[in-house]
């Protein structure tokens, strides 16, 4: 099983969402990098459940326990280490699917693969594991603002509500004040209105994010192999309910002439929200680099739902425990944190292209 994400800035994580911790090792961290415990804690609060009506109410503090590599609130360049220990675990919630797969969970190939699952929560496929990147994340954003990067996502859609303004006429301030992490504050209220109608109904709903990369340098990334963009999917892909990615005008520039097209891709930095999305070939070129995310309706829902049994038979199941009816809001500092670990792990290589 693959459980590290990055070449020469790693992360590897463990655990499941019903054991007694998950956590992860930060491999290449430079050396005396002076850790925010504050920026930490608050990245942490972003992703933990139970923070709002909208969410899971599963309770967990996410208080992170960094078990290596920091000394004196310095990084000293050795593997960082870290726990995150579960603490509100409904164990018996999930006893009714010890002998049933979920509709669209991992649970039938999970076991079909390795012979065997963790039934409680879905274990180590749970989104649970996620935190664990958000950690990363953290220290990779560190890195980043000592060279001005910043990257902000923003959930753009829920169902068929959708801000259809571009990021750069938005007011990015907006995003913490509401449930949704939506950027426009009459969208947000829609969006809410409609995960709270889909929680009453036991339903769930999907939507998309957007992420934007700001003031990244010209270079970073690959012409052939390793391309910046492909990182950014592979990476943003592995993210539990994603169903599509794309750089922001990917697929509308299908719908355009070449003489069209070329216009927002002349070499150089363009004004804000006027150039290309940011990369060309694979590397890095200087402008915001800009893309979407798609997530799906959250699996479990508590509605009666078709399924079978590990025996075969077919039955009826209605799902019992603590869901998110959209996993948008919390999904939100995930995609950031997984955008800074593959900038972070392109800066490092881009600094090991030339002697």
């Amino acid at each position: 099983m693959s459980n590290t994400i990055g070449t020469l800035f790693k992360l590897t994580t463990f655990g499941e969402s019903h054991g007694a911790a998950i956590g992860g090792v930060i491999d290449g961290c430079p050396s005396n990098l002076k850790v925010d415990l504050d920026f930490l804690r608050s990245e942490m609060q972003r992703r933990k459940p139970g923070q709002s009506e909208i969410t899971t109410q599963r309770k967990e503090d996410d208080e992170v326990e960094i078990l290596s590599g920091v000394f004196e609130g310095k990084t000293l360049g050795t593997p960082i280490g870290f726990i995150i220990r579960n603490k509100d675990q409904q164990s018996l919630d999930y006893e009714q699917l010890k002998d049933v797969y979920r509709p669209g969970h991992a649970d039938y190939v999970y076991e079909k693969k390795y012979g065997i699952r963790d039934y409680r929560g879905g274990g180590r496929s749970s989104a649970r594991e996620t935190a664990c990147r958000v950690v990363a994340g953290a220290f990779a954003k560190m890195i980043l603002r000592q060279h001005t990067i910043s990257i902000t996502a923003y959930v753009q859609s829920v169902k068929d509500v959708e801000v259809a303004k571009h990021y750069s006429k938005l007011d990015f301030s907006e995003i913490e004040k509401n449930a949704v992490r939506c950027a426009d504050e009459t969208a947000a209220k829609q969006m809410i209105a409609i995960i709270e109608k889909a929680k009453a109904d036991g339903d769930s709903v999907g939507g998309t994010i957007i992420c934007v990369c700001q003031n990244v340098p010209v270079g970073w990334g690959e012409p052939i192999y390793n391309k910046l963009d492909a990182s950014l999917a592979s990476a943003i892909l592995s993210i539990n309910a994603t169903k599509g990615f794309e750089m922001l005008d990917g697929f509308a520039s299908t719908k355009l002439f070449g003489s069209e097209n070329n216009k927002r891709l002349t070499p150089g930095p363009s004004p804000k929200g006027e150039g290309s999305d940011g990369i060309t070939a694979g590397i890095s070129n200087g402008d915001d680099i800009a893309f979407r995310v798609a997530f799906k309706p959250t699996s479990t829902i508590a509605q009666p739902q078709q399924t079978i049994t590990t025996q075969g038979d077919t039955v009826m199941l209605e799902a019992t425990g603590r869901h998110d009816p959209c996993v948008l809001p919390r999904a939100v500092p995930v995609v950031e944190a997984m955008a800074a670990l593959v900038l972070v792990d392109a800066l490092m290589m881009f600094k090991s292209s030339s002697i």
